[in-house]
């Protein structure tokens, strides 16, 4: 059974995301004083004592405005109450209750799922149950004084929560998800893709640029296999982004990349392949994730039977960081080709996982030396490989033993780069090779002789 889950509702600025924060004992929800910050609906992992719930953050409810995003993030917010066994609806105290208050009361009424009222901003234990007081005239229940930021008064509102949740069931499936992160550039898709993978409206699509603003995760069960699909922030110049809510959706979609097992980079096919594009393209490479290449919008260009070869060869050409990684030409506007993306990201993700055997790895090295040799200096000195060993996995990693890696240039080293794949594979997934000579060996087994003497 699927985690118990926890809706967080209120008006904007309450304080909803800093008590998802400290319930979940993280920093992933953006916490900054501005309305509207949070759009989407996010979730997160929580617990209280013995009981692990999923904690869901929503954005500012207002209902007599019905301006941009409004109507998108009450829609965002129904659909989180309909899969949630309790609503925590968050109300300050500071400010007693509003007009916006009662019609978040009244529209919860409508809900069959558990409601508690959450007190915050009540940091005088004197005066909180007195400012909590005027609450129950919301007719919601019990108010409870908190204070989100310092943690005041959570515990007895965790408490009643817990008690809330329905009882545990059994798991039958033990085995992690595999975690994916859509990322790319503002406005190529990468929403309307999640959308369609997960069969709902999970993330609010818009033509205005930033939409998306914290990371979402999305758990479903496809290939026979558990995944987490995270859609991130639309991710621009660093000079083009002031701070707000836009760098901290930057930053957490950095972290989805590092944490992700496979990146699916969605690129405009009307655009093509952009300078900030090949940037993410090279962070991806370097942060050694593996990675599905997903061109989006391939509905809106006019093609004949050569056009997908002729624009593949062209976006491989400015994609050189990623000339290993699988590329889909989808639209997630109909659908087309979307559900190929969990083949080709399993395929990845294997690959990413995999190890070879010394002794093929050596095979596949003497094959490449056969058929060109080390280079030669002027001085006459020649590079020596003498022989490799896998020596990590996510991402695939090499220790290559020669004479010197000084004698070995860049030419070379991604001919025996290229040589390895050819023989061993690895799809989807970026390699790393690591040189180390005579010398860096000897040092290293003299630093050990002198530890062992010490000890």
């Amino acid at each position: 059974m699927a985690s118990p889950i926890v809706a967080i509702i209120g008006r904007p600025n309450v304080g909803k995301s800093t008590l998802v924060n400290r319930l979940c004992h993280s920093r992933e929800a953006i916490v900054h004083d501005e309305p509207g910050v949070t759009r989407d609906r996010t979730y997160q992992d929580g617990f209280w004592g013995e009981r692990e719930f999923k904690v869901v953050d929503t954005g500012g409810l207002v209902f007599d405005d019905d301006s941009e995003f409004l109507p998108e993030i009450r829609e965002q917010a129904n659909l989180a109450l309909e899969e949630a066994s309790v609503a925590l609806v968050i109300v300050d105290g500071q400010q007693g209750i509003t007009a916006a208050d009662e019609a978040i009361a009244e529209w919860l009424r409508g809900h069959p799922c558990k409601t508690l009222v959450a007190v915050n901003k009540c940091e005088s234990p004197s005066q909180g149950l007195a400012m909590a007081a005027e609450f129950w005239r919301l007719g919601l229940g019990e108010p409870f004084p908190i204070s989100a930021i310092h943690g005041a008064g959570t515990g007895d509102l965790m408490d009643r929560v817990v008690a809330l949740l329905p009882a545990l069931e059994s798991r039958n499936d033990d085995d992690d998800p595999i975690q994916i992160a859509i990322v790319g550039r503002p406005n190529v898709g990468k929403s309307s893709l999640l959308n369609a993978i997960s069969g709902q409206q999970r993330a609010i699509v818009s033509p205005i640029r930033g939409t998306t603003r914290d990371t979402i995760d999305t758990s479903l069960i496809k290939e026979g296999k558990a995944w987490r699909i995270v859609d991130t922030a639309g991710i621009r110049r660093r000079r083009s982004v002031n701070y707000g809510p836009e760098f901290f959706g930057i930053n957490r979609s950095f972290k989805a990349i590092v944490r992700s097992d496979v990146c699916v980079l969605v690129i405009d096919a009307l655009d093509g392949v952009t300078e900030q594009d090949q940037r993410l393209a090279g962070r991806i490479e370097a942060d050694g994730r593996a990675c599905v290449v997903v061109v989006n919008k391939w509905d809106a260009v006019q093609k004949d039977s050569h056009t997908m070869p002729l624009m593949e060869k062209e976006l491989r050409a400015k994609l050189y960081f990623l000339d290993w990684a699988q590329m889909l030409f989808t639209s997630a506007l109909n659908g087309q080709r979307v559900e190929s993306i969990f083949s080709l990201a399993a395929l990845a993700v294997e690959q990413h996982r995999r190890r070879v055997s010394t002794s093929v790895v050596n095979e596949v090295l003497e094959e490449a030396l056969r058929w060109r040799t080390p280079p030669t200096t002027r001085g006459g000195r020649q590079g020596r490989l003498y022989y490799g060993t896998q020596v990590a996995s996510q991402p695939p990693s090499f220790t290559l033993f020669v004479n010197d890696p000084k004698l070995f240039g860049d030419t070379y080293r991604r001919y025996v780069e290229r040589h390895l794949r050819e023989g061993l594979g690895f799809e989807g997934t970026p390699i790393k090779l690591f040189w180390r000579g005579k010398q860096q060996r000897a040092a290293e087994r003299e630093l050990a002789r002198q530890q062992n003497r010490s000890s």
